[in-house]
Order: structure tokens, then C-alpha cells, then sequence
């Protein structure tokens, strides 16, 4: 009680540390052209810290279940994408078995169906990829910058890397199920004893499948070491388990309700995998003209409803299906990937320079002033923490794939991925290409600015 009160009046004798100074650039904010793809997402993100075994997410039918309602009934063919992202702690802190993450799929049909592979990584936040500190820009051409399993997972699948612990394809006999992934979230020997995993599975079926993601503690040989739970006692549990808890924050309505707004964590499935988008001046042209001198323009990325910067665009994946306590939409597009093709066109008759840039602005809905605004030093929270690939011509008209790996932090201009020195008339296709990582926050945006 003491030291409570003696720290109440340390911060009651402080001064309030001032707000960030601002930077406000004017410049025009465009709707990001293009759209999402049809293809569906299994997204398993909530709840995003597990403490219980239990249904994390399942497509499957209610039918023949004990807890129907924890069933979405949800059929994936074709391509789909499987994208899961919890984080295990021991609770009490004396209880440091593994959590196990299953991911089951099965085959309702009567003939066999074939699943192909075909890009697919999972990382531990502990040991494979810890937050550490990162500068704000570095090259990374091998995929060995990262921090965070999110993160590391995302440059693997944007290298189109297939993971070696993944097989190439299983085949599904009729009516069977098989395990994609049983691994733990290990917690022992971790101070605090928190421990998170992050999965991305890019699959393509012959035939139609039902998915699960399911969380259970690693059984016990008589020895006393762990095991993996055998596919009959996942099964059970997807049989006989109900719902996880604690659930998280369950999400305030989409529509301004004036209250604070609580966007809570996606379980469903997500309709959207790619944004492919070609930008141009207009859908007549084959060319984006570069900005005046001293000017910008800049494309939304990853906009959700609040923070439009002014667009009114929603980019945010719709659910196809979810939990009611779960979020309305796929906010801030997990694991979605984002392809930008920019035909620059130099239309002036001098050499101009010109930067290409992803920036984290200060988030609004609605524009105060017709620009973005961002901080004069960043602020302490990290806003973007992810791979990005550029693809371009450079000045000497050889082509370049760069891959750099970005860091910004909330209201950062931050730096150029790409300046080229294009001449009087010159065109230049850039191509900037990146998954949008766990643990990021939106809104971003893609710059385009020409030098004074």
C-alpha cells in the first residue's frame, strides 16, 4: 500500500509528457483500386490467448455434436487458406504443460480427396522468432530479419517457402480425417510462461473438406515426458469440446455507436486471400502519372470501418462465417496478401526522382485536413512489423526484386522501399507485394512522392 501511494504521488508531482508534435502533408488520399479475391480464409485468431483446451474454430456440421452451436458448418474447396495465431500461458503459473494446437481436416464425401500444399509455415514466438528490436528499414534478401512468429511466417509465405515439417499433399480417404498440424505452444522455462504460435497454410483440395483448429494439453507418457495428442483424442474433442474460454471482447456493432469501439478478434471464415491491385490515373489509362514536384499521393491499405483516411473504403474481409462474440469482420486482413502494380509515367520533359512508400499515418475516419498527418518522432507503439518485396526496373533498366523488411511505429512517414531517377518520358513499372502481418495495426498506406 505504501509503494502505491508513494507512486501516486511521484505521477501526481510529474508533468504530463507533451503530445507528439505533428507533421501534416498535404496531399491527396485515393481508395486502393481493386478488391479482394474470392477465395475463402480460415481465420483462428480468437481467442487469442488460450488458457482451456477446447474449439478454437470448426467449419464442421453441428450435426452429431455435443455443443452444435461451436460448429460453422462450412465447406472449403478448391484453394483456401488456413491462418491460425494463439498464444498459450501458464495458468496458474505453476502448470507448465504445452498447449497443443491441432488442425484437423476431414473428408465427407465418398470418394478420396487429395490436398495439396502448396506454401505453408508455423513459428514460436519462443525460440524461432522473438520481438526483438529491428532498425526501421533493412534489406533482407535470405528472409532472416523478423520479429515475431507473425512476422517470420509472413516472409515465408510471401518467399512462397513450403516449410520441411510440411508434407507436399495428403490425401483424405472417404469419410476420414487427418491431422494438418498437432504442435505444442511450449511455455516451460519461458520467463513470463507465455509462449505464442503462428500458422499460414496456402491449400488447394480436389474435393470438398470441413477444418478445425482445436487447442489441447500435451498428454503424459509414464515416463512423465509429453506427447502429442493421438488423432482419436482430437477427434473426441471436436466431437465432444465445446468452445474454448475465456472468450475475448466480444465486438461492438459495425455502425458508429458513439461508445468506444471494440473491434474483436476473428474466428470464421474470411472471404479473401489476394487485393490485387493495378494503379492508374484512371481505369481508361495503362499508366499512374507521377506527382508534381514537392507532391504526393497515397493509396489506403488495410482500411477498416473508423479509420477510412478519408476514402470510405472498406477493405476489411467480410465473414462468410463466425462466431456471434467474434468479430464482424476480418479487420485488419491477417495474413491477406496485398499485390500493387505501379506503371509510373513521367509525363514532364526534365529527369524527376521518385519515391515509392509504405507509411503508418495517424488513424481517422474522415480527413480533418485534406492530407495525413503523422508524428515529428515516432510514438512507442509498433504499428507494421513485416516483409515487403518490390519489383522494378532500375536506372540503368536492369530488373531488381528487393526484398526489405520495415518496422514503423504509429504516425511514421517512414522511409523510401524503392527511388528511381526517371528520365523525361520515361515509364517504370514498380510492383510492392506483402502479407499483412499478425500483430500489425491499420490503416497504412502506399505513397508515390516526386522530389522538389
Amino acid at each position: 500500500m505504501l509503494s502505491f501511494l508513494l507512486s501516486s504521488l511521484i505521477a501526481q508531482a510529474t508533468p504530463p509528457t507533451p503530445p507528439p508534435e505533428e507533421i501534416f502533408q498535404e496531399q491527396q488520399v485515393l481508395p486502393l483500386p481493386g478488391k479482394l479475391d474470392s477465395v475463402p480464409t480460415f481465420n483462428s485468431n480468437s481467442p487469442e490467448l488460450v488458457l482451456g483446451e477446447g474449439i478454437l474454430l470448426s467449419t464442421f456440421p453441428g450435426d452429431g455434436k455435443k455443443v452444435p452451436s461451436a460448429h460453422l458448418n462450412f465447406l472449403f474447396r478448391g484453394r483456401f487458406d488456413i491462418f491460425a495465431h494463439h498464444v498459450a500461458k501458464a495458468d496458474p503459473p505453476e502448470n507448465l504443460r504445452s498447449l497443443y494446437l491441432g488442425i484437423i481436416l476431414h473428408n465427407p464425401t465418398k470418394r478420396p480427396v487429395t490436398v495439396n500444399v502448396l506454401q505453408a509455415a508455423s513459428y514460436l514466438s519462443q525460440p524461432d522468432a522473438p520481438f526483438i528490436e529491428l532498425p526501421y528499414l533493412v534489406e533482407d534478401p535470405t528472409g532472416k530479419v523478423f520479429a515475431g512468429p507473425g512476422d517470420r511466417v509472413m516472409s515465408d509465405i510471401l518467399r512462397g517457402k513450403r516449410q520441411a515439417t510440411f508434407p507436399a499433399k495428403i490425401v483424405l480417404a472417404p469419410k476420414q480425417s487427418q491431422m494438418l498440424l498437432n504442435l505444442p505452444i511450449p511455455v516451460q522455462g519461458l520467463t513470463p510462461p507465455l509462449n505464442g504460435r503462428s500458422t499460414l497454410m496456402r491449400l488447394q483440395s480436389s474435393g470438398t473438406v470441413y477444418a478445425a483448429s482445436l487447442a489441447m494439453f500435451a498428454k503424459t507418457n509414464s515416463d512423465g515426458s509429453e506427447r502429442a495428442p493421438t488423432l482419436e483424442e482430437w477427434q473426441n474433442l471436436l466431437n465432444n469440446g465445446e468452445l474454448s474460454t475465456p472468450r475475448d471482447k466480444t465486438p461492438t456493432p459495425l455502425e458508429d455507436t458513439g461508445k468506444p469501439r471494440i473491434y474483436g478478434r476473428v474466428a470464421g471464415v474470411a472471404g479473401g486471400s489476394f487485393w490485387r491491385a493495378l494503379i492508374v490515373d484512371n481505369p481508361k489509362t495503362k499508366f499512374l502519372t507521377i506527382p508534381n514536384p514537392g507532391q504526393a499521393v497515397s493509396y489506403a491499405l488495410s482500411t477498416l470501418h473508423g479509420g477510412t483516411l478519408g476514402t470510405n473504403q472498406i477493405q476489411s474481409a467480410p465473414m462468410l462465417a463466425r462466431y456471434p462474440d467474434t468479430a464482424y469482420r476480418a479487420h485488419g486482413n491477417y495474413a491477406i496478401q496485398y499485390s500493387m502494380k505501379l506503371p509510373l509515367y513521367n509525363n514532364t520533359s526534365t529527369p524527376k526522382t521518385v519515391a515509392v512508400a509504405i507509411q503508418t499515418p495517424i488513424k481517422e475516419d474522415q480527413l480533418v485536413k485534406p492530407g495525413l498527418r503523422f508524428f515529428s518522432t515516432p510514438a512507442k507503439q509498433t504499428f507494421f512489423r513485416g516483409s515487403v518485396r518490390v519489383r522494378y526496373k532500375d536506372d540503368q533498366g536492369m530488373p531488381k526484386t528487393k526484398f526489405v523488411h520495415l518496422v514503423q511505429k504509429r504516425g511514421q512517414p517512414g522511409e523510401p522501399l524503392v527511388v528511381l531517377n526517371m528520365k523525361a518520358s520515361d515509364r517504370r513499372l514498380v510492383e510492392v507485394d506483402f502479407l499483412y502481418p499478425p500483430d500489425a495495426t491499420p490503416p497504412q498506406v502506399l505513397t508515390v512522392s516526386t522530389q522538389k
